[in-house]
């Protein structure tokens, strides 16, 4: 890890500071973690965040900055999405998302999903039980959208293996039939530079690449809402909360916010210096970072005898055959995943080329 990092919000810290030094600065872990695409780890910041959020309750002080975190939060993922903050939605999970866009469909209407992507994105499709819900491979997504397709979800990069998705051949062919778009960018959004202006409806939650606590998922809408309904909202759905708390919501927001779950408030008082520390890395830097450790982990594959799962340009790597030795890994203290019987590792900020060589270093026993 070394280089400067520069400019606004793609790494607006200071000339003198280091990628490095600052990430040395946030992480200690104790073991050598390569475990992202599951959760990411918490920067020291964020902890301290929690810590004096937890204060505030027992104390029983004004939560005040904790509903301010809730807004920095939303602004700092609308930079990051490159969409106005008056496109994002603030939820708990990126499976209620995936509800409430179902729920907005004709009944008869088609979805184009990808094979084995994960549950969250595309579950509730097959749970309405009267939609045409098509799955193809990851790689035919864009040539499979048709005329009367009304929707493509998928996520941006799969999380059992780090494939990414075409995702501009996926815009281009849904704008030809006039198809809308849902992109889950949980398996991208704080690695891969992000475009979600570019589609209809995208979402993430904050616990993985964004190194954030659980429970918190953004959705982006289109500045119409694309015909969504705010079926699971609540009093800070509406337009003027504090006075919306008891009956039926009078007026809903007139942003994304009135599709809004309740806040989790301790949730956005750490994302919030998460999502800070992000931004002044500069995701272009990290996206430099974690595919280089990815590729790294590649050659060093090769050389084993290992073919992985083709994924170029992912920081998700996954190898057939080798999920059975994960047990072997974590006792050795190198956490990784076993996805359907692959070893999946994944690179993020905190790790290092020692920590590639020492997993290799197990792998060829």
């Amino acid at each position: 890890m070394d280089g400067e990092v520069t400019g606004p919000h793609s790494g607006a810290m200071e000339p003198t500071e280091t990628f490095d030094s600052l990430v040395r600065a946030e992480f200690t872990p104790k073991s050598t973690f390569l475990n992202t695409a599951s959760n990411g780890l918490l920067p020291a910041r964020s902890v301290t965040a929690l810590h004096e959020a937890a204060l505030l309750r027992a104390e029983g002080r004004p939560l005040t900055p904790l509903y301010e975190d809730v807004e920095v939060c939303r602004a700092a993922f609308a930079r990051l999405a490159g969409v106005p903050v008056t496109r994002v939605a603030l939820g708990a999970s990126v499976a209620a998302h995936t509800g409430v866009i179902a729920a907005s469909l004709p009944a008869g209407a088609e979805v184009l999903t990808a094979e084995d992507d994960f549950t969250s994105v595309l579950n509730a499709f097959h749970v309405r039980g009267d939609l045409k819900v098509r799955t193809v491979p990851l790689e035919r997504i864009a040539e499979s959208v048709r005329p009367g397709t009304a929707l493509v979800a998928v996520s941006a990069a799969q999380s059992a293996d780090g494939r990414i998705a075409d995702l501009p051949a996926l815009r281009e062919a849904a704008r030809t039939h006039g198809a809308r778009t849902y992109v889950d960018f949980s398996q991208a959004a704080g690695w891969l530079p992000m475009d979600a202006d570019a589609y209809d409806f995208a979402a993430a939650v904050s616990f993985k690449w964004l190194l954030g606590p659980h429970g918190t998922a953004f959705l982006v809408v289109p500045e119409d809402f694309g015909g969504l309904t705010p079926l699971l909202a609540g009093w800070v759905a509406a337009e003027k909360p504090w006075d919306s708390c008891y009956g039926p919501v009078a007026e809903y927001a007139r942003s994304a916010r009135r599709f809004d779950l309740t806040h989790a408030l301790f949730t956005f008082a750490g994302l919030r210096r998460s999502l800070e520390l992000i931004e002044e890395l500069g995701v272009a830097a990290v996206h430099a970072h974690d595919v280089a450790l990815a590729d790294r982990f590649r050659a060093g594959l090769a050389m084993l005898g290992h073919e992985p799962v083709p994924a170029p340009g992912s920081a998700i790597v996954s190898v057939p055959g080798l999920g059975v030795r994960q047990p072997e890994l974590s006792e050795a203290g190198i956490e990784v995943s076993n996805r359907a019987g692959n070893l999946r590792a994944a690179f993020h900020l905190y790790n290092t080329a020692a920590d590639v060589d020492r997993l290799l270093d197990v792998l060829s026993d």
